[in-house]
Parts: structure tokens; C-alpha cells; sequence
């Protein structure tokens, strides 16, 4: 995706799986001063915050990365589409 990228894992060694999904950010020192990087997590925590209820799965781990330039400047509605696109591709490859 154009503003930041997504992995995602189906976790295979809980006891109970509808255990919750767990998600983690990140953002390296590519993408500027603490500040832009500070901005950069926050808006995709919000994206996740948004999006993640309604199209991701229990049991399943998803990191989300911060792009250099992109991640900070891209429209957030723009952002919000491409992580549900993403969790769809992710969730049709593997089930």
C-alpha cells in the first residue's frame, strides 16, 4: 500500500482461538525527527483504531509500518481504503 505496509500473521499457538488480535506499530528514524515519526504512528494507530474492528480477525497478529514521506502526507481517507484492501488480500490468501 502506498502509505505504510502490513503484515499480518494467523497465530497458531494460542489455546483459544478467538482470542483477540493483537497489532503493533512501527516507524524508523527514515522517516524523520521524533516528531514526524511520532505523527506518523499516530495516524496509523488511528487507522487501525478505525478499521481493524470491522475487517480484521481474532487470533491473527498485523504490524503496520511506517513509509518514508508517504505515511504522514497521504489523505486519510486514502489510508483507511488501503487497509481494508490489504486485510482483505491478506485474509483471501490465507484463509
Amino acid at each position: 500500500m502506498a502509505g505504510f505496509i502490513l503484515l499480518a500473521r494467523k497465530r497458531s499457538d494460542d489455546k483459544d482461538p478467538a482470542q483477540a488480535m493483537r497489532v503493533g506499530f512501527t516507524c524508523s528514524k527514515k522517516l524523520g525527527n521524533a516528531v514526524r515519526r511520532n505523527r506518523a504512528k499516530r495516524r496509523l494507530r488511528e487507522v487501525a483504531r478505525l478499521v481493524l474492528p470491522d475487517h480484521g480477525r481474532c487470533g491473527w497478529d498485523y504490524v503496520l509500518i511506517g513509509k518514508q514521506d508517504t505515511t504522514q502526507s497521504l489523505p486519510f481517507d486514502r489510508m483507511l481504503e488501503d487497509l481494508r484492501v490489504a486485510l482483505e488480500r491478506i485474509h483471501d490468501r490465507k484463509g
